[in-house]
């Protein structure tokens, strides 16, 4: 159980960290971001600050206590986030790196869904 909550927070942590801190320059539409999505990638302009409320609303949401339906969302939408994400790196020729560094992220979403189901899936058993 302890390594379950240990491994749960350093997922999910890492997990909220990377999806909130691109997050941030998204809403505020710096010139980076703008560069890095709208002219590299071709995706509009007006699209980016909503996919960064998106990305800071879901990594919240992902620490709120209760509502697992709520969790699920979240991880829901983050994981497409990053899944079209790394579609878009793959497809366009070298934007800012490799396609396949984006796979680390994916591990780490993929980590901290799974330990939620297994801190979830313990703390039931524990109650029963």
């Amino acid at each position: 159980m302890k390594t379950t909550k240990v491994l749960y927070w350093i997922f999910n942590g890492l997990f909220a960290f990377i999806m909130f801190g691109s997050g941030i320059p998204a809403v505020l539409s710096t010139a980076d971001e703008i560069k890095g999505i709208h002219d590299m990638l071709g995706y509009p302009a007006y699209i980016i600050p909503v996919i960064g409320v998106a990305k800071i609303i879901g990594s919240v949401a992902l620490f709120i206590p209760g509502y697992p339906r709520l969790k699920e969302w979240a991880y829901a939408g983050l994981t497409f986030d990053l899944i079209l994400a790394t579609f878009s790196v793959y497809k366009v020729p070298n934007p800012g790196g490799p396609w396949y560094v984006m796979l680390v992220f994916l591990a780490i979403a993929a980590g901290a869904y799974i330990t939620y189901h297994k801190l979830v899936k313990v703390t039931s058993d524990e109650q029963i």
